[in-house]
């Protein structure tokens, strides 16, 4: 096991990574205000690792009660987020009990979203079981719920009290889940870490291989830099923007072709490339920065183009990026692989000709 630290002076909390680690829930018990826990899960998780992980929790004499809700991201919606309060409700938790969030990226959104409001806000504890989740999502305190005029627009910055990355779970994930979660990985590189771009490059094949010292590696290392960030600027006024490189782009995809038609970390992928594209129109990326930002993501099996919805329809659909200040778009671009800025003036013909430019 290998642990990070997320340090933000009272409310720092550890990352845990290791195989394993869903049944050391001893790790999980200093973390507890009180005996009792409410899990809340999704219908494909649960039935793999639901009973597992209560069991284990009850063994240590911690009550357990439980939401199982239905799968995607269509279903990160208020209705779905009312499942969990229900439950909560009906069980009579308390404000001292902790809500643990087993799933991917969607279940430890809403999880931690729930926990934020529930009686003003509950501890919470989040348990990635996915590769996008255990590299990102789970780290760093941004929960949401989606809008059908925009993603993730409805939510708040809360910290869990511990992020425990079980990489043996990711022994049942969907080859297109594992692909995704890439687009994650890739990310960290691209926006800040050259060297670990140049190591994914030698190395892709052996994390789609799942090997578990190249997977261990790339979970790490992303991790890593994601605490950096998040410790610098944890409710992104500055540096923590740089972590939605492509997120613009990417979050207009998934809108306007409706949650879920596409994977988060697919429309990402395509994302970047526009915002890659749009870096070169700048003059800051050349044409063999481009190549070799699209080679990696085409070797991880992640979509390099958009789908056509039309530029308009892109531009609207930005329009609601919360990177909006004072009607004008703020995009995360590139200066070079392994720098990324956030900069508002770009023309927007350009930005139209980058989304252009990579649309099938």
């Amino acid at each position: 096991m290998h642990t990070l630290n997320v340090a933000l002076g009272e409310r720092s909390y550890p990352i845990h990574i290791g195989r394993g680690l869903l049944e050391r829930v001893r790790l999980i018990l200093p973390h507890l205000k009180t005996p009792r826990v409410a899990i809340v899960t999704n219908d494909v998780v649960g039935p793999l690792y639901l009973g597992k992980l209560r069991d284990a929790l009850e063994a240590q004499g911690i009550r357990v009660c439980q939401v199982v809700l239905p799968d995607g991201e269509a279903n990160k919606d208020w209705p779905t987020l009312n499942l969990v309060f229900d439950m909560l409700l009906e069980q009579r938790c308390e404000r001292s009990t902790t809500l643990i969030a087993l799933g991917g990226g969607v279940v430890g959104d809403m999880g931690g979203f729930a926990a934020a409001c529930y009686q003003r806000g509950m501890p919470f504890v989040q348990i990635p079981t996915t590769l996008l989740s255990q590299v990102d999502s789970s780290v760093g305190g941004k929960t949401a719920i989606n809008h059908p005029r925009g993603k993730n627009m409805i939510g708040a910055f809360y910290q869990p009290r511990l992020v425990l990355a079980d990489t043996d779970v990711l022994s049942t994930l969907p080859p297109r889940e594992l692909t995704a979660g890439l687009a994650e990985v890739i990310k960290y590189g691209l926006i800040r870490d050259p060297g670990f771009f140049e190591w994914l490059e030698s190395n892709i094949e052996r994390v789609l291989m799942r090997e578990p010292e190249a997977l261990a590696f790339a979970i790490e290392r992303s991790c890593a830099n994601k605490a950096e960030v998040v410790a610098a600027d944890e409710t992104e006024q500055g540096e923590r923007a740089l972590l939605n490189l492509g997120h613009t782009f990417g979050h207009a995809i998934e809108t306007g072709l409706g949650y879920g038609e596409w994977l988060h970390g697919e429309a990402i992928a395509a994302g970047t490339m526009m915002a890659a594209e749009l870096s070169r129109r700048l003059g800051w990326l050349t044409d063999a920065d481009i190549a070799r930002i699209e080679g990696l993501f085409i070797r991880a099996g992640l979509p390099t183009v958009g789908p056509r919805l039309g530029v308009e329809r892109y531009l609207e659909l930005m329009s609601h990026d919360k990177k909006v200040e004072a009607g004008r778009l703020r995009l995360v671009l590139l200066k070079a692989v392994g720098a990324a800025v956030v900069h508002g003036e770009a023309a927007q013909a350009d930005i139209a000709a980058a989304i252009e430019g990579r649309c099938r």
